[in-house]
């Protein structure tokens, strides 16, 4: 198991109270890729296209340190059928 270097959901509300475009979606792929073959996900972006907001929207929802539900309350997430249980 790796370490993670930004833990918790700060980063993502910082991001979230400025101008912040939903994204969430992703989420949505990436948990109907969880357990199959096709598990590992690259997602290939020009530059300045947010790859690290991205990277720590995805560390926010599934970090276990923290209670995220209220952040993603408001985002497409939230209204998905696909969402995973998080054990904590």
């Amino acid at each position: 198991m790796g370490t993670y270097l930004n833990c918790g959901n700060e980063a993502f509300r910082q991001v979230c109270s400025g101008i912040y475009i939903d994204k969430t979606n992703l989420i949505r792929y990436i948990n109907s890729s969880i357990g199959t073959s096709a598990n590992l996900t690259c997602f290939s972006r020009p530059r300045r296209f947010g790859k690290s907001f991205a990277a720590v929207m995805l560390s926010a929802y599934y970090d276990k340190s923290c209670d995220s539900g209220e952040v993603f309350d408001s985002l497409a997430i939230s209204r998905a059928d696909s969402k995973i249980q998080k054990s904590v």
